[in-house]
């Protein structure tokens, strides 16, 4: 039987290269060490004046990671806006879909719920109240 060659020195470096790139990989489509996604605030943000968010409309506040929407009626309710799939902040509405840009999901933001996966959990329902004609946020929903 034929000897085989041994790898060389290049090939070696190069495998040992691509272990951690892959494992960047998949930990950036890894929800928390918990494992579950991050579910957004753990305790009450102030988010901006009720009057910024329009009848049947939603305003994403990014630096909260909080999505508000307003019903027809001017009941007003409240998401996470960390993506369920893999715990990626959202940073896209239009209208009132949110978009996030890892993979993709879409979420209804008047009610939390998936509109296009790979997604499959509704976004975590916050409280939200207003104080003093500005609205806050909180997990004890």
């Amino acid at each position: 039987m034929p000897a085989r060659p041994s790898a060389s020195r290049r090939t070696v470096l190069r495998g040992a290269a691509a272990v951690p790139v892959a494992g960047a990989a998949l930990a950036a489509c890894s929800p928390g060490d918990d494992g579950e996604a991050s579910a957004g605030p753990t305790a009450p943000v102030e988010l901006g004046p009720e009057s910024e968010v329009a009848k049947g409309g939603a305003k994403l506040y990014e630096d909260e990671k909080v999505v508000v929407s307003r019903a027809e009626d001017g009941s007003l309710k409240a998401y996470s806006s960390i993506c369920t799939h893999a715990g990626c902040p959202i940073n896209k509405l239009e209208g009132t879909t949110l978009t996030c840009p890892c993979h993709g999901s879409e979420f209804d933001a008047t009610t939390g719920k998936v509109v296009h996966a790979p997604a499959t959990e509704p976004l975590f329902a916050l409280s939200v109240k207003v104080e003093g004609g500005r609205m806050v946020a909180s997990p004890d929903a």
